[in-house]
């Protein structure tokens, strides 16, 4: 590992990395949305950033210098895998200035076909000088993207494959064991159902080297929606809302 790419991690190690992502269906949708998110987590002493769309991603590195986690998300009706799905996303991630690539590295089927963890090795070839976010859902995944040389793992996508679908909150019991048995090898993250400051403690404490939140500090809509749902005897579950194809 280059210098540089040591230097982005030790930037991110023991902190708090901020999801800034919005899209164009969701009621607090604006141009600038995400910038003013992103501003907003520099200021509170945020070590990262991660983004969505080479379109966001570029307004946002404009402006705030913290080391970016970008992200390229397409739906297909066919498929469950949505984030930076082709070696051209991944490409245009990089483009628009993201030091980091969150690939999807599930063993989910693409809508090209072939497993999605396929990719990790292709868009480490054609663009060395990234870092690898490899975005899983359970304990294999995680070891296999460890083996195909991530450079960071995160249980990303737990709560959004197929066997994960039905779950709300955190394993953190898989985490720690993944910590345990990866920690020394890459960088690890916790990403995923972690709404307050005392359960991103308890990751850091299970062995995690960053915490990434998006939904519970940077989607106001989704916020209000667990209020109202809770409150309404969860006659709907706003996890659908965040699940939806946009």
């Amino acid at each position: 590992m280059t210098d540089k790419k040591k230097a982005i991690l030790e930037s991110l190690k023991g902190g708090l990395i901020v999801s800034c992502q919005v899209q164009h269906d969701d009621p607090v949708y604006s141009e600038d949305f995400v910038l003013k998110m992103a501003n907003a987590a520099e200021w509170a002493g945020a070590v990262g950033i991660r983004a969505n769309s080479p379109e966001q991603i570029r307004l946002i590195k404009e402006q705030v210098k913290l080391p970016m986690i970008g992200l390229y998300k397409i739906w297909h009706d066919d498929t469950d895998v949505f984030i930076t799905p082709t070696l051209e996303a991944a490409k245009q991630v990089w483009e628009a200035g993201a030091e980091i690539i969150a690939l999807d590295c599930t063993a989910q089927i693409t809508h090209e076909g072939r497993p999605a963890y396929e990719l990790l090795p292709i868009v480490k070839k054609e663009i060395p000088d990234a870092l690898i976010f490899a975005d899983v859902s359970n304990y294999e995944e995680a070891k296999r993207a460890v083996e195909m040389g991530a450079d960071i793992v995160g249980p990303t996508l737990y709560g959004y494959t197929e066997e994960t679908k039905q779950i709300e909150q955190p394993d953190l019991r898989e985490f720690a064991r993944m910590c345990r048995d990866f920690g020394d090898k890459v960088f690890m993250v916790m990403e995923g159902h972690i709404y307050t400051p005392e359960d991103a403690i308890k990751c850091l404490y299970l062995g995690a080297d960053a915490v990434v939140v998006g939904s519970a500090i940077t989607r106001p809509h989704l916020i209000a929606k667990r209020f109202v749902d809770l409150m309404s005897g969860l006659q709907s579950n706003w996890r659908e809302a965040e699940r939806s194809k946009h």
